[in-house]
Parts: C-alpha cells; sequence; structure tokens
C-alpha cells in the first residue's frame, strides 16, 4: 500500500515539490538545532539578542518541599473546569478579558466545597497561581507585562500594565478575596508541576494550539542575569514560538503568515502547533485542486474557506492506515462536501503526512537544541544522570505519530548513550497545578 501511495505523488507536480521543500533530514535538522542553540546564547547574553526572548521567570526554588498533604499524600485532590474564552474577547479590551476569567473563577469558588482542614485564618487571603500563555516581561515572581499577545489574541489596552494587577482587580470587583502570588507562563507551570513528582524533570514543552518551552538553567550561565538566585538554579522560557532562521519555509507557509494577525512573527510555531497545520494543508490542497484537478473538475467551496480544515482532522486523516484510506474519505466528505476516489485519498494522505513529520521533526530540533544547553553546564547525562521532558499539549497528547516524529529526531540527534537516558513524560493538565505549588512556595504567609 506505502508503494502505491509513493507513485501517487508523482502525478502532481505541487505535492511532490512541497514535499521536497519539506523534507527535515539529519544534517538540516542538525543546523536547525544549532541555530536554536545560538540563538538561545543570544538571548541568555542580552535581551532582545536573539529570536528566542530566554526570559527570566523568577522561579528560582521549584516544588519540593511543598506540604499541601504531607509527603505521603502530596496533592490530595484536585478539581478543574474548563472554560472556552469567547472568540470576540481575544479581541477585546483586557477589562474584558480578565474581567470574564473573574467572574468564572468566581463561579467555580462559589462552587467549591473546602475541607476544614484547608481553610483559611482569619484576615488572610488566599494566593493563587496563575498561568498565563502568552510572553511576559517578569520583573519579580509576581509581576510582569505584556510583551505581544499570539494564538489569535490582540487584547488592547495591556500597554504597560501588569498582568497580575489586572487579574487582581478584576477579582477584587467580582467580590473574590484572593490575590496572584505567582504568575508563571503556563510551559513553566508544566515543568513546576512535574518536577514535584519526578527531580529529574528538567525541561517543560507544550505542543498543543501553539507552542513554547522551558527548562531549568544554571544562574552561573546567564551573562544577563544581575542577581544570584539562592538556589543556584533558575526557569528561562524560551519563547521558542519566535525562532525564524533556516526553517523550511514552502510558499503555502509564507502565505498563510502573510494572512495572519501576527505577520512574520513566531514562524517555528505557524510550523509546529496545532493552531497551523491543518491551514498549511488547506492551502496546499487547495492549489492541488486549482492545478491537478484533485477532486475533478471544480474546486471545493469549502477548501477556498481559510481554516476549514483543522489540525486534528488534518492528524486523524495523516494516521489512517486503512487499505482504502477510509477515514481519510470519511472527513474530506463531512469537512469539505468532495468525494475523493482512491487516488486522491493517497494524495492527501501524503500531504498530511508531510506536514505533521515536518512539525514534528522541527520540534524534536528544538529539544535537542534546550537537552545540549543543559548537557554542556551540568553534564548530566555524562554521569549517567537520567533527563526528563516534561509534555503537554493537544497535539503531542492526541497524536502518535506526530509525537513519533518528534522522539525519532531527538534521538536521532543526540549520541546513543545520551539518547537511552532521555525520558519524556506526558504530564496531561499540570500546568495549573505546578502554578499553584509556585504560588504555595512564594506565599507571602
Amino acid at each position: 500500500m506505502s508503494a502505491v501511495r509513493s507513485n501517487s505523488a508523482s502525478s502532481c507536480p505541487v505535492l511532490t515539490t512541497f514535499q521536497k521543500e519539506c523534507a527535515t533530514p539529519s544534517k538540516f535538522l542538525r543546523n536547525v538545532a544549532d541555530a536554536i542553540a545560538e540563538d538561545m546564547r543570544a538571548g541568555l547574553a542580552v535581551e532582545g539578542g536573539g529570536d528566542l526572548k530566554m526570559l527570566l521567570t523568577y522561579v528560582d526554588d521549584l516544588p519540593s518541599g511543598v506540604q499541601l498533604g504531607g509527603m505521603k499524600e502530596r496533592v490530595i485532590a484536585t478539581k478543574s473546569e474548563t472554560i472556552s474564552i469567547p472568540q470576540e474577547l481575544k479581541t477585546g479590551t483586557s477589562e474584558e478579558l480578565f474581567g470574564f476569567i473573574a467572574s468564572k473563577l468566581a463561579n467555580f469558588v462559589a462552587n467549591e466545597n473546602i475541607p476544614v482542614r484547608f481553610r483559611l485564618e482569619q484576615g488572610r487571603k488566599r494566593e493563587i497561581g496563575f498561568a498565563f500563555s502568552f510572553p511576559v516581561n517578569q520583573t519579580s515572581i509576581d509581576s510582569g507585562t505584556v510583551i505581544n499577545w499570539c494564538k489569535g489574541f490582540t487584547v488592547s489596552g495591556m500597554d504597560g500594565k501588569n498582568v497580575v494587577a489586572c487579574l487582581n482587580e478584576a477579582m477584587e470587583a467580582h467580590g473574590l478575596d484572593m490575590r496572584v502570588s505567582a504568575l508563571v507562563n503556563d510551559t513553566v507551570g508544566t515543568l513546576a508541576g512535574a518536577r514535584y513528582w519526578d527531580e529529574d524533570v528538567m525541561m517543560g514543552v507544550i505542543i498543543g494550539t501553539g507552542t513554547n518551552a522551558c527548562y531549568v538553567d544554571q544562574e552561573n550561565a546567564i551573562p544577563k542575569l544581575q542577581s544570584i538566585s539562592s538556589s543556584g538554579t533558575t526557569i528561562i522560557n524560551t519563547e521558542w514560538a519566535g525562532f525564524s532562521k533556516i526553517l523550511p519555509r514552502t510558499i503555502f507557509d509564507q502565505e498563510m503568515d502573510e494572512a495572519s494577525v501576527n505577520r512574520g512573527e513566531h514562524l517555528y510555531e505557524k510550523m509546529i502547533s496545532g493552531m497551523h497545520l491543518g491551514e498549511i494543508g488547506r492551502r496546499v490542497l487547495l492549489q492541488m485542486c486549482e492545478s491537478s484537478h484533485l477532486f475533478g473538475q471544480s474546486v471545493p467551496v469549502k477548501l477556498s474557506i481559510p481554516f476549514s480544515l483543522s489540525t486534528m482532522n488534518l492528524c486523524k486523516m495523516q494516521e489512517d492506515k486503512t487499505d482504502d484510506l477510509l477515514i481519510v474519505g470519511s472527513i474530506l466528505n463531512k469537512v469539505l462536501e468532495v468525494e475523493a476516489n482512491l487516488e486522491a485519498r493517497m494524495s492527501v494522505s501524503q500531504v498530511c503526512d508531510t506536514i505533521v513529520k515536518r512539525g514534528g521533526r522541527l520540534a524534536g530540533a528544538g529539544i535537542v537544541a534546550i537537552l545540549e544547553k543543559i548537557e554542556k553546564d551540568t553534564k548530566r547525562l555524562s554521569s549517567g544522570q537520567r533527563t526528563v521532558v516534561a509534555m503537554d499539549g493537544g497535539l503531542y497528547e492526541n497524536h502518535p505519530l506526530f509525537r513519533q516524529y518528534m522522539q525519532d529526531a531527538v534521538f536521532e540527534l543526540l549520541d546513543d548513550t545520551f539518547a537511552s537516558l532521555i525520558a519524556f513524560e506526558h504530564t496531561k493538565d499540570v500546568s495549573g497545578i505546578g502554578a499553584a505549588l509556585l504560588a504555595a512556595t512564594n506565599s507571602i504567609y
């Protein structure tokens, strides 16, 4: 079956060219990893030194002795609720966004049933950790200003405003007797939460709607860090989404970027994350329809609608291993309202695989760059010490072939001995717990 699928590509010049331009052989991936590593060094030397912002997080002490339920009980119980932010708030004002967050938090708190042993003493405010998945210039663990919005957000009225103050004010307006004691990037929360259970966790990576990575660095290896942390280590938020050098960009990537709200920015993220992979696929299929009549003489109307093909559906089609690609056919029919013959389904499958493979392998190169930075400063792997990468995000969690491509790239670039000491742990939805643990670690009481 794979031979038939391979042969079908040769009949479509658009697909053949796309596959060639998306190729990520080992030598090319090594160059990507080295370029990311160079940007990391530049960003650690001086603010704005490279594409990667390498932000200080002021998380110098990772939670390990937090006695939420005693050393044996650890985190006794968690309760969570998922709330989607309405589209209009993503482009609204800061007051509207934080007011919405505070109102939902107030509803959540109203339905809590807190055991007596965890109730606060009179006069104490509840302290919370705020996992905030946007680049922030932090000046302390509980203050920072937004550098730029991403993931489709363009909230107005945030210039120079402290993110923590915005939420604190909104909570007060909704009658919540709470304060934020830790502002953390969601990737930092993932690392902190995972580290609470496994002291070998040295990196946190999220690959979902967007993507980012953070890691534990040695304070004496950060030239721009003026103060000395008490523990000798600190978490660096790389903001690797902004990497832009030597990427295998095609005309479809360029056109998608031109149409985006953050044109020219977050180019690495636009090749890796769940917000963008489906749209790249849609654009490729549209050109294949226009130039090679992929689905017959007419172009499906829905294929001309931006973001009509989701990354979830693209990945499902890529994962279809049935002989006649029934899943591919079903998704094409449901989403694009087309009937595709087997040859067309095979071509679509190859488009999807090309996009997923490129994204996974590029993510792997970024992970290698960070692992090698950690190794250079700590010699963990050289001494036989295990190093864990805590992973989260819907794209990573739900699509095993993306995971496989990513991990294969990591092990391909690392020395075999080092590779055997690297472990990937899926730490689902742990960023909130990590933020709460950091709030406890940095409590004023």
